[in-house]
């Protein structure tokens, strides 16, 4: 190496990123489930946006083809879903569903309504625990 060489081809430039384009169904779903969320997802929404939860950026109703999560932070690779009562039926399309993200290299940690309505602030700690982390507060 000569003076001034960083040990980094000088001549490479990066390229800028593509944006993934999402199915455009996806993406209205998307929307439509944000103007639309129910009171444990208002609950939970509260405590992740904002980097509120040690800084971390969540995304709300962020789509994965072909699912739309409820909460994702992606830094992490982390799906926060919140289970209503409806999926008692449909357990074992959540098990499907949780599997296929995994193999793509998501964690997913769900939790039922009544646990975000009743305990909030320990769905709070739930998550970042599944991060390697302790809760310091906003």
């Amino acid at each position: 190496r000569g003076h001034g060489s960083t040990g980094i081809d000088d001549n490479f430039q990066s390229q800028p990123t593509m944006p993934i384009r999402q199915p455009p169904q996806l993406t209205q779903n998307a929307r439509e489930l944000r103007t639309n969320q129910t009171k444990a997802e208002s609950l939970v929404w509260t405590l992740l946006r904002n980097r509120r939860l040690n800084g971390h950026k969540f995304r709300r109703q962020f789509p994965i083809p072909p699912f739309i999560a409820d909460f994702a932070c992606v830094e992490k690779r982390l799906i926060v879903e919140l289970d209503g009562d409806y999926h008692e039926h449909q357990e074992q399309q959540d098990m499907s569903r949780t599997a296929q993200l995994n193999r793509e290299g998501w964690t997913v940690l769900r939790f039922c309504n009544a646990d975000v309505l009743e305990k909030t602030e320990a769905v709070g700690v739930a998550i970042l625990r599944a991060m390697g982390e302790e809760w310091r507060g906003h």
